[in-house]
């Protein structure tokens, strides 16, 4: 079973059709697989921030307990901070609400060089705004346009987009929401809105549905990720990331090594005033 189901072009794909549980991989074999990508994945990052040509914009979904902070957390084990951050999208602050809907999200793109997380994203305003009829239809169903739009904008800048969907089963959901009334000492995860959301799952899922359908694209692919398992997840997340990156690690060395022989030249000229 593959790690994971890449959508590049606007699909017919069905959201059930894809096991949250993913692949039987031994937990001890993922995790080693997991840094030997972590390494490379490093290695990737330096390059293309020391190069500054591009830049990478991961965009996060998934219901809630499926794994996103734990996937921040795992891809951070993996990067230096100096050119990595996140951006939470919660809901609209006053000053958004006066925006149009993707003003929030333009202004958090990353600049180059640099590697940015949307822990939600753009895609809220087609989800929980579709799901809990925030707006009319005729408002949100258009938004998939803007959305495309959007991103192919931000593609076209030199910014590298992945979009991944953390996929988990509702019985999945149900367990780490009930683990974490287990967990006394972190009694402040506890959410009484989780479980109201949890009455809206197969509308949320059709939701997320048309989103992968709708906005897939080959400058802006769409990964969905199953996340049953949290091993198999991050293996799935470095694997992604590694090979998104890889295609310009060459472009990146030619740039450095231009910018090295440009350096010599101009500590040469510099030498030869003093002597």
């Amino acid at each position: 079973m593959p790690l994971y189901e890449k959508f590049s072009a606007p699909n017919s794909m069905k959201l059930e059709a894809i096991s949250p549980a993913g692949s039987d991989l031994d937990k001890s074999e993922a995790k080693k697989r997991t840094e030997e990508l972590g390494k490379e994945l490093n290695e990737l990052q330096d390059l293309m921030f020391f190069a500054g040509q591009h830049s990478v914009l991961l965009v996060l979904q998934g219901m809630d307990t499926s794994g996103k902070d734990g996937t921040i957390r795992g891809i951070f084990g993996h990067l230096h901070g100096q050119a990595a951050s996140v951006a939470s999208f919660k809901v609209p602050t006053p000053e958004e609400i006066a925006h149009d809907f993707l003003w929030r999200c333009h202004r958090e793109t990353p600049g180059r060089g640099e590697m940015r997380i949307f822990n939600r994203s753009h895609y809220e305003d087609v989800l929980v705004v579709r799901v809990h009829n925030i707006v009319p239809e005729d408002v949100w169903s258009k938004r998939y346009a803007h959305i495309n739009n959007f991103e192919h904008l931000v593609a076209e800048s030199n910014t590298i987009v992945i979009k991944v969907f953390l996929h988990i089963s509702k019985e999945e959901q149900e367990s780490r929401l009930l683990a974490r009334e287990e967990e006394t000492e972190k009694a402040w995860k506890l959410n009484v809105g989780d479980w109201k959301e949890r009455a809206f799952w197969d509308d949320y899922q059709e939701a997320y549905q048309d989103v992968i359908r709708k906005c897939s694209a080959d400058h802006a692919p769409w990964y969905v990720v199953p996340a049953n398992r949290k091993s198999i997840r991050d293996l799935a997340i470095a694997e992604i990331l590694v090979n998104s990156l890889k295609p310009y690690a060459s472009e990146w060395n030619e740039r450095l090594a231009r910018i090295g022989v440009k350096a010599k030249e101009e500590l040469a000229a510099y030498r030869a005033t003093k002597s």
